[in-house]
């Protein structure tokens, strides 16, 4: 019986913060997006941290801290 190769590989996991005035949705999706301009092949991304900028008592903008896991090329 032939033996299958198993398919591992390293992975890089970097951490990069979104920012939108909209939603903290816009804002992570605008990091992943962003990043995908200049890494390739993104395999995984988590969103670790929610947050919101304050000026005047108002919410301005909200921040997404994502943790963006890809693959490194053989």
């Amino acid at each position: 019986m032939a033996k299958r190769k198993a398919d591992g590989g390293v992975y890089r996991v970097t951490e990069i913060i979104g920012t939108s005035t909209v939603s903290w949705e816009d804002a992570a999706t605008s990091a992943v997006e962003t990043a995908a301009k200049s890494l390739r092949d993104l395999r995984v991304a988590e969103v670790s941290k929610l947050d919101m900028k304050v000026e005047d008592g108002k919410v301005v903008a909200y921040r997404a801290r994502v943790s963006l896991s890809f693959k490194y090329e053989a």
